[in-house]
């Protein structure tokens, strides 16, 4: 590492010097360098295309790295204060289900969150681990899930003294976070792996007064979403590995589901992106949070919503708040979340990340600008002179804790039975009902159905949430376990 520093970029470098050796393809991609597809050339770029490239030696492979792919995760390592880092072509998704697939084995318990994104149930199912949930508090009024209580942590370990590892999100879509110090001294004293789906948290790292990093907690591994708020392409993501991680092992496990065909666009980027944030990160995220803490002052002296922040914290359950997250709770206007999702870009054209039952997420990075916070700010006054209207009759319940009836891969697998919703009622789930963005399960396979729950997904699809998951696209059908 003497000869490299935080200013290089190894990957970027390597395709930057490869393209100028003008190489004749006779290889894959079979578009060679944009020429076989010039419409979807014109609409990329020649630049994007000429390094739209296969592995080979000068670029290295993100199997078994030897060169430029082994410099940069070992200054992503670094940079993120890591023992190791991988790059992931699949997204956070990919890192989550690695974590866990590392873990656990056939039958080995794990700790978890309820409110875990559908990609850790996933690797449940991959993997025949069994979940031992802990059901997070709930803020009645904002109907979000909170972080994990330490008192319900400890109980879960004590018991299940033979759980392999304890999962946290960190920080939740919200950004609320656990007291994940305490969390993972306590696994730890009991021998427990931890593992942090820290998918929003890419700024942690590079920014000043943010809640405590994975890695500065002392965790074992963290899956970390670089695209998310770390400025690199969609799907391209981070895996961090603590000290005690056996790393040698755990690209063994990656290697079982990630593409040998690895996107060099993703990985440049992934590069280039770490590069800017350990140079400039802490200019970049001290613009994003004042952006934001602007934003939540606007929005709040509207009136009606009401746009979160630390004042949430208890200590426990929200040890810690991000707030370069605006997270702002619409139902005392009269309007669900996804309503306002929806008015906003249909009538404004400015596109949020996501609308629940009663909450909304504006991502705020530095690409914005001060004009584009002024307009979100203007057309959320709007929405409420135009739109807004008396919130009774409007549910309230975000997160409704699940009755656990089967493991996820037993139910997933099991013989299956397609009833209509109504009907379902005292039911095994077998798949997956969801709201998509944040992709937290409504239902999981082998969680029971209740009326509730059922409750729930019509009044979500009445709203005009995106739910995803089933295997009826519309949802007027669920598939329960046909004992």
């Amino acid at each position: 590492m003497a000869e490299l520093s935080q200013t290089n970029a190894p990957i970027y470098e390597a395709l930057r010097k490869f393209r100028r050796m003008r190489v004749v393809p006779f290889d894959v991609p079979g578009h060679k360098r944009g020429r076989g597809n010039m419409e979807l050339t014109e609409f990329l770029g020649e630049d994007c295309m000429n390094v739209d490239v296969n592995s080979m030696k000068p670029l290295d492979n993100l199997c078994h790295p030897v060169s430029v792919i082994k410099d940069a995760e070992e200054l992503a390592a670094e940079a993120f204060g890591a023992a190791n880092a991988f790059f992931m072509v699949g997204g956070t998704t990919s890192a989550v289900q690695s974590m866990i697939m590392y873990a656990c084995k056939e039958g080995d318990k794990i700790i978890m969150p309820r409110n875990v994104h559908r990609s850790a149930i996933n690797a449940l199912i991959i993997t025949g681990a069994v979940p031992v949930y802990v059901n997070p508090d709930v803020n009645k009024k904002l109907g979000i899930a909170l972080g994990m209580s330490v008192a319900q942590v400890e109980q879960a370990i004590l018991d299940n003294p033979d759980a392999k590892a304890i999962m946290v999100n960190n920080p939740t879509y919200y950004g609320i976070c656990s007291d994940l110090r305490k969390i993972t001294e306590l696994a730890h004293a009991h021998g427990m792996l931890v593992l942090v789906d820290e998918a929003h948290g890419t700024h942690f790292y590079f920014g000043e007064n943010f809640p405590v990093t994975a890695m500065a907690a002392g965790a074992d591994c963290a899956s970390v979403s670089m695209h998310k708020s770390g400025g690199s392409l969609t799907q391209s993501s981070f895996l961090l590995l603590g000290k005690n991680i056996n790393a040698d092992y755990m690209r063994q496990v990656i290697n079982l589901t990630q593409t040998t065909s690895a996107s060099y666009l993703l990985l440049s980027s992934l590069d280039i992106s770490r590069k800017r944030l350990a140079l400039s990160g802490r200019e970049i995220f001290a613009q994003t949070v004042e952006m934001a803490e602007y934003a939540r002052s606007e929005i709040n002296e509207i009136g009606g919503y009401y746009a979160y922040s630390r004042e949430l914290i208890n200590g426990d359950s929200i040890y810690d708040f991000d707030v370069s997250k605006l997270s702002i709770y619409t139902l005392p206007i009269g309007l669900a979340g996804i309503e306002v999702y929806d008015l906003l870009r249909d009538e404004y054209d400015i596109q949020i990340e996501f609308g629940d039952i009663g909450n909304v997420l504006a991502y705020i990075s530095v690409g914005d600008r001060k004009r584009d916070i002024e307009r979100l700010i203007s057309a959320l006054a709007e929405i409420k002179r135009r739109f807004g209207k008396d919130g009774a009759d409007m549910l309230t319940q975000e997160y409704i804790s699940p009755v656990i009836a089967e493991t996820p891969r037993k139910a997933f697998y099991a013989d299956k039975l397609s009833l209509p919703l109504e009907e379902t009622a005292g039911e095994v789930c077998s798949e997956f009902v969801m709201c998509y963005p944040p992709g937290i399960p409504i239902l999981a396979p082998g969680e029971l159905i209740t009326e509730e729950i059922i409750e729930y997904i019509k009044y979500a699809k009445e709203k005009g949430c995106q739910m995803t998951g089933t295997e009826d696209i519309n949802i007027e059908r669920l598939n329960i376990l046909d004992f």
